[in-house]
């Protein structure tokens, strides 16, 4: 099996696999389309508190049909086991938790049927790691007192520290809506069920402090657009109104979380248009934020770190391209140190242990797509544990280039550039890889897709457009009921720049996206049927209108107003499907009819409206695949057919 090749390895393995790849450039290998397209070997590595165990998912590749299953690793005895196996077909595996050093807890997905439609719905297990027993942390007992069964029961809101017998569980199914959580505090032993936090009208997230009191509750109007963030001074007390705000409006705050100080609240709010990070001192009647971090001309997304032994609030994960901005410096050592061992990747420390002694860090860069290591502080020691992707190394990938170009209306289009490796930036046949979202972004980050397009040979181009995130809120608010427009040339505007730079072949060039990527390559194809040879939507919109009118049966029904609008003929008239008749080109459409994102009808009605016109079409539809491919073989299904698409049509 795949994971004997992945355990402990030394040291020196470790700084060979870090080292970077300074050999004159060369054309990698092509390398068959699974070292890509298969999901990781390793991900989601969890420390135990005590420092003891690892657990982590693995692939299992001995399967008839490979999948994600648990793995456990003695630091101390060098053990390594697969303590369950997971019925794939019945449920997938998305993440791990230690809540005791004698309990791992266990996120899932399976598919179920929700007022007579398919869904998704997510349980917890509960692995006892020294009897063996498994179960559902909700016995079949405590859903008996619920008025409905909950669809979601993984969001667990505060791991009790203290009380390793105990978690804090947000869940529905009090309220006869869907979307309104009580706060469970959950026996992982006994199975008992006591109420922390009552259900509140609209409230639809409860956060804790560090004395584990439910004291923040997040409010969405259904009506409009609107948010509230309230507080308490304990669980069901008096809620005191702290900010409302409309989504996507400069007087956004959003709450983070606590400092060991009860009073002391961290926020995200706006500063100069982005994105910055505060903290309030929630006795000051006026509320007053006080700037902790920010960055230049760019959001910082940020994730509140506490130390596990203080409970102080140390620093914060602030995103791709800066790590951690540590206010504690025994952690600010820490990373310089990390730096100094690990100076070609970013290195996250995922987790320490609870005595802060033993860590696990997470390295990754754009040609190394993640390395696990264990650290230990007092043996001063730091080893590769895993490789999230085994037969991809950094001299097969390469290095994205950072660029920009300008649209025809002045503003500015962050991009990057992948090249395949050894070939001179001339004359390439070249991807159009618009991402998805909208409202996400491409960095400098390792991306699966892009390489292997440029492993394939193709220069791969993916442009942050208007509407992307992490750009400011004038930038991300450009893109809203956009679609189709400035959105959309702005992709238009990057071919170009390609073909005038003398990067790409005119002649050569297919368009690819997953989402609203395969919704603009569809549009791109319509629009301007002159610029591409080829065309590749994965579960892409080609109906707006029927995106917002599906969107009344959900509670985001008014923030997809405020983004796509509402003018059902304009949004009509912006959609692929009406100007089917304009695709001239080869169209490939691929969509999980367990889409439960974008609905699998999009790509149906559109391979129909196609095929009515007698244009060149592949459809593949997936058999109970979902939006992100979590399944092995339906990742496989997926690029098979995109290798061989572009292999006949580029």
């Amino acid at each position: 099996m795949k994971w004997i090749s992945i355990l402990i390895t030394t040291l020196v393995l470790s700084q060979q696999a870090l080292a970077a790849d300074n050999t004159p450039p060369k054309t990698a290998p092509k390398l068959p389309v699974e070292a890509f397209a298969s999901i990781p070997d390793v991900s989601t590595v969890k420390l135990s508190p005590n420092g003891k165990h690892i657990a982590s998912l693995i692939l299992d590749d001995s399967a008839e049909e490979p999948h994600k299953i648990v793995a456990l690793f003695n630091t101390e005895t060098g053990q390594f086991h697969i303590p369950l196996k997971n019925d794939h077909e019945r449920y997938t595996i998305f993440n791990l938790t230690w809540a005791s050093d004698e309990i791992l807890l266990i996120a899932a997905t399976l598919p179920s049927k929700r007022f007579g439609k398919n869904a998704n719905e997510s349980l917890l297990i509960k692995y006892n790691i020294k009897t063996g027993d498994v179960g559902s942390v909700l016995t079949k007992k405590a859903l008996k007192r619920f008025k409905f069964n909950p669809q979601f029961q993984h969001h667990i809101i505060d791991l009790l520290p203290k009380d390793p017998q105990h978690i804090l569980l947000s869940v529905a199914g009090f309220s006869e809506r869907v979307n309104e959580d009580s706060v469970l505090k959950v026996n992982l032993y006994s199975g008992r069920v006591s109420t922390e936090q009552y259900y509140r009208e609209h409230v639809i997230k409860w956060m804790t402090d560090q004395q584990n009191k439910v004291r923040i509750a997040t409010y969405r109007d259904p009506d409009t657009t609107e948010y509230r963030t309230y507080e308490q001074s304990e669980a069901n007390g008096e809620l005191r109104l702290l900010w409302k705000h409309e989504a996507y409006s400069e007087d956004s705050v959003i709450p983070l979380g606590f400092d060991v100080n009860p009073n002391i609240l961290f926020v995200k709010a706006y500063q100069d248009g982005y994105f910055a990070i505060f903290k309030v001192d929630l006795r000051d009647p006026t509320l007053h934020k006080e700037l902790v971090f920010s960055e230049d001309n760019s959001d910082v997304n940020a994730q509140l770190l506490h130390s596990n032994i203080t409970r102080e609030a140390i620093g914060i994960a602030a995103g791709i391209d800066n790590e951690y901005h540590f206010w504690d410096q025994d952690y600010q050592k820490l990373i310089k140190r990390l730096k100094s061992a690990l100076p070609d990747t970013q290195n996250y420390l995922t987790q320490f242990s609870k005595n802060e002694r033993r860590y696990i860090v997470f390295a990754t860069s754009p040609t190394q797509p993640g390395l696990y290591l264990y650290g230990d502080r007092d043996a001063n020691r730091l080893e590769v544990i895993a490789t999230k992707y085994s037969q991809l190394t950094p001299d097969v990938l390469v290095q994205p280039q950072a660029m920009s170009y300008t649209a025809r209306d002045g503003l500015e289009i962050p991009s990057y550039l992948t090249l395949p490796k050894g070939r001179e930036a001339k004359n390439l046949p070249t991807i159009i890889f618009p991402h998805g979202g909208p409202n996400s972004y491409v960095g400098e980050e390792f991306d699966y897709w892009a390489q292997f397009f440029a492993n394939r040979g193709y220069a791969v181009l993916q442009m942050n457009f208007r509407g992307s995130a992490g750009y400011g809120l004038k930038f991300t608010t450009a893109g809203h009921k956009n679609w189709g427009k400035e959105m959309q040339t702005d992709v238009e505007d990057g071919t170009r720049y390609l073909i005038d730079q003398g990067v790409a072949d005119p002649n050569n060039i297919c368009i690819v996206g997953a989402n609203y990527g395969g919704y603009a390559a569809m549009m791109a194809a319509a629009k301007t049927p002159e610029l591409y040879q080829c065309v590749i939507s994965f579960a892409g919109v080609s109906d707006v209108e029927d995106l917002v009118k599906l969107s009344r049966f959900y509670t985001s029904h008014e923030m997809t107003k405020k983004v796509l609008g509402d003018d059902y003929d304009d949004l009509y008239e912006r959609s692929p499907i009406y100007h089917a008749d304009k695709i001239n080109v080869p169209i490939l459409l691929i969509h999980g009819d367990n889409d439960k994102v974008v609905q699998v009808s999009q790509s149906r009605d559109m391979y129909r409206k196609l095929s009515s016109l007698d244009k060149q079409v592949e459809y593949v539809e997936i058999d109970n695949a979902n939006h992100y491919l979590s399944n092995n073989q339906h990742r496989l299904m997926t690029f098979r057919a995109i290798d061989n698409f572009l292999s006949k049509n580029l």
